[in-house]
């Protein structure tokens, strides 16, 4: 089953054509942000299941929520004032978020600070998008490296509510319990949206399992978090958000099969492989 939701807006150009082949596990949760509509039934194949983000559907199933701003460096992403995807803050510049999150940095705006997104709370920080770059080795029909960094136009104002996570050093363990947090959809099969920020406890599973769930599918960029089970789970829209295992960044959240199924737990992009070109990228620019 592909994963996406009745809306108005058309596919956009991260996502055009962008097609999971051969993916005979997958039907269809990559997780983006926002409520898409197919350009025609020929954009997916049988066996497969389309990349693409799903606007205003990120969600955090049978979470809880969050402390207010326990979180500081979580961040979400608008396109053209639509929500899109989660993003992570790691200095005063950049953030981190999935590479099939990427719009031209023009059409993007950052938003840090938040709890309660119905709420004006004087805590929120609003900066528009300088430059968004994927990295090279993305490939957007096996969710690869599904790793973008993103530059703030203007640097961001740390205080108690703002603050970034440090990437991690070294990959967690199998067993690792961690965190992962974003604002969404409550429920599995009926749509009911929170206001505040969405909190989960996972554990990381081992790379055996993850392969067991997913077949051929898992790289050595990916890892996979949750439980075999069912039932609690991040979903479409939590794309890009954080995963944090003691106090850093380990995972950044990517791709699954649905939402909180059964045998298909969570893929996150594995951030203790990108240090290198994150300080290569970050020296650069």
């Amino acid at each position: 089953m592909v994963y996406a939701r009745s809306a108005s807006t058309t596919l956009g150009e991260c996502c055009r054509n962008v097609v999971i082949v051969h993916l005979e596990h997958i039907r269809g949760k990559i997780k983006g942000a926002a409520s898409l509509q197919l350009e025609s039934q020929s954009q997916v194949k049988e066996g497969g299941a389309l990349a693409f983000p799903l606007e205003d559907d990120d969600k955090i199933i049978n979470g809880y929520e969050c402390p207010r701003h326990s979180q500081p460096w979580q961040a979400f992403l608008t396109t053209n004032n639509k929500r899109w995807c989660g993003a992570v803050l790691i200095n005063e510049w950049w953030l981190v978020s999935a590479a099939h999150c990427y719009k031209p940095p023009s059409t993007l705006t950052v938003h840090l600070g938040e709890h309660n997104l119905v709420e004006e709370e004087g805590t929120e920080q609003h900066i528009k998008v300088a430059k968004a770059i994927n990295h090279p080795g993305y490939i957007s029909w096996t969710a690869d490296n599904d790793f973008m960094l993103i530059k703030l136009q203007r640097p961001v104002q740390f205080n108690e509510y703002i603050q970034p996570i440090q990437l991690a050093s070294s990959c967690a363990l199998a067993g690792s319990q961690c965190l992962v947090s974003g604002w969404g959809n409550l429920k599995i099969s009926e749509v009911q949206y929170p206001d505040v920020l969405q909190c989960l406890q996972v554990p990381i599973l081992s790379d055996a399992t993850c392969r067991q769930a997913y077949k051929n599918q898992i790289t050595s960029n990916m890892f996979c978090a949750g439980f075999m089970e069912g039932g609690r789970d991040s979903c479409q829209g939590d794309s890009g958000g954080p995963l944090v295992c003691d106090g850093v960044l380990q995972g950044v959240v990517s791709w699954g099969d649905e939402c909180a199924k059964a045998n298909a737990p969570g893929v996150y992009a594995k951030v203790c492989n990108y240090n290198a070109w994150v300080e290569e990228i970050i020296g650069k620019n």
